[in-house]
């Protein structure tokens, strides 16, 4: 009896997401948006300053929430902005069935996503390095080969290790968190001897630690990637509509002023700055805006 209840429950969430799907699909994620009267953001708890969970009254604020919210607002005024929790793991397949409106993490733009959802234009470029503890002596790559090594599931970042073990011919022992808070406390409570992830949010992670200095940002970056809002493959308008926002908040110089806000000026909870001035390739990038994949930045 549990057995059938199980299959007539997980048959309904199918039909359901199912059903989410053909109705964005029939009519575009803008026509959706103007039915329903809701745009639903996919956004992170734990990735400053890019997406995060501020306080208790559960506020999202960050980088890519920002520019999200500011997307939304120019395309869609009338619309009520509603947010859902994500990891990295469910954000794209919850943008595929329809659930999600847009992505507004950090999500790195890749080939084989481009497979499964479209991305738009790049507003950030974040380069994969390690964390470490001031004291644990690492300052290369070279000296993690056997060491245990935190990061976070459904990450690039896992990906680039693996990479890298097999170019370098050698061995990580990868423990993977749920999320960057949890792979973050697999080094603070000495598990792992480093965290690898995307700079940016490793400063955001570590300027909100109990001991912002007892930890720093070390060694060669495994690889530059680019970073960009998402939502579902095979919609032009609603990516049209998103793009156009993105450059005229880009030609007016309100993408850099809110990039300082997030990278340069203090930051909630503890007020205090990720010191990340805009890269010169970020500055060109939005100069000469592209969507362009990871692979274009390996050649």
């Amino acid at each position: 009896m549990n057995i059938a209840f199980k299959t007539i429950a997980a048959a309904a969430l199918l039909a359901l997401s199912f059903g989410a799907a053909a109705q964005t699909a029939a009519g575009g994620t803008l026509d959706k948006i103007k039915s329903s009267g809701k745009v639903v953001l996919g956004v992170r708890e734990a990735s400053p300053p890019m997406a995060y969970m501020l306080g208790a009254g559960e506020k999202y604020v960050g980088y890519h929430v920002e520019l999200c919210e500011r997307v939304l607002k120019d395309i869609a005024p009338q619309a009520r902005l509603e947010y859902m929790a994500v990891t990295a793991q469910n954000t794209i397949p919850l943008v595929q069935n329809g659930t999600l409106d847009i992505g507004c993490g950090p999500t790195t733009n890749n080939m084989a996503r481009q497979q499964l959802v479209a991305f738009a234009l790049t507003t950030y470029v974040s380069e994969v390095r390690m964390a470490t503890r001031v004291d644990s002596g690492i300052t290369s790559l070279d000296q993690l080969a056997g060491r245990n090594v935190s990061a976070s599931s459904g990450t690039t970042a896992v990906q680039l290790l693996r990479k890298r073990e097999r170019a370098q011919n050698v061995s990580y022992n990868t423990l993977l968190g749920k999320d960057h808070l949890e792979s973050f406390l697999l080094m603070e409570a000495g598990r792992a001897d480093a965290f690898v992830l995307d700079d940016n949010l490793l400063a955001g992670i570590i300027a909100n630690s109990k001991n912002p200095s007892a930890y720093r940002i070390v060694g060669e970056p495994l690889g530059s990637e680019p970073i960009a809002l998402l939502f579902r493959k095979d919609d032009p308008a609603f990516k049209s509509a998103v793009d156009d926002s993105l450059r005229r908040m880009m030609k007016s110089g309100e993408l850099e002023k809110i990039y300082g806000k997030w990278f340069v000026a203090a930051i909630p909870p503890k007020n205090t700055s990720l010191n990340l001035p805009m890269s010169a390739t970020l500055k060109q990038l939005i100069a000469e805006p592209n969507d362009k994949p990871l692979e274009a930045y390996a050649k």
